[in-house]
């Protein structure tokens, strides 16, 4: 039996990972592991029990109390903490904003970290998983890499359109996003060695999907 297929999708804010992992789980019949929504979810527990997320040494010592969960169906996705489900309070855009400094602090990322690959392991029959970090740190082992972009225009188009805001403040916020992402001293964004990167600039949705099962099916068969 050959062993389940694992696909790691890392890249920059507004590269489309989500809706691209979502899409390729689906296709392939894999499961799928947002794990930024799971960073959003420590961050909105955080801002709703007033901890300062500038304080790190508070955000450390709070971080063991939070307890989160995830789904794994991609077309369903849904993340809780506790008993509450916070799929949509963590979209807003005060935990947007606030989410690179919480997932900068090292006790946050460990104890995801540690989840998210426990949620890997148990998915049988393959999964997906996106993020920042995955190929570099959580799972080093995928059977395919992909870091995926787009430049910085493209990104803040569809961020806009998604959220209904300015381009223009859009791009500001992601290109801020990118630095801290990029300059954290854990688990920076950075591209795996390994891994092949697309740039979905100047494709479809459905041409990044298509393009990212057709490597995995060749990997897989390899």
């Amino acid at each position: 039996m050959p062993a389940p297929l694992v696909i790691a999708i890392d890249g920059p804010s507004g590269s489309g990972k989500s809706s691209t992992a979502r899409g390729v789980a689906s296709k392939l019949g894999l499961s799928y592991l947002d794990t930024g929504s799971m960073y959003r979810a420590m961050t909105w527990h955080m801002l709703t029990h007033n901890i300062d997320v500038q304080d790190a040494q508070a955000v450390a010592s709070e971080a063991p109390n939070v307890a989160i969960s995830v789904g794994t169906d991609p077309k369903a996705p849904e993340i809780w903490v506790g008993d509450t489900d916070v799929s949509g309070p963590i979209r807003g855009s005060e935990v947007t904003a606030a989410v690179s400094s919480v997932s900068a602090v090292p006790q946050v990322r460990a104890q995801l970290v540690k989840i998210q690959q426990q949620v890997a392991a148990n998915c049988d029959t393959g999964v997906v998983v996106e993020g920042r970090d995955i190929g570099t740190v959580v799972l080093p082992n995928a059977t395919l890499k992909i870091y995926l972009t787009a430049d910085g225009h493209a990104r803040a188009a569809r961020r806009a359109a998604e959220n209904g805001d300015d381009t223009h403040t859009i791009a500001q916020s992601l290109q801020a996003r990118d630095v801290a992402d990029s300059t954290r001293t854990v688990s920076p964004l950075e591209k795996a060695d390994d891994a092949v990167e697309v740039d979905s600039t100047n494709l479809t949705l459905n041409e990044v999907i298509d393009t990212i099962c057709e490597l995995a099916v060749t990997r897989r068969d390899h």
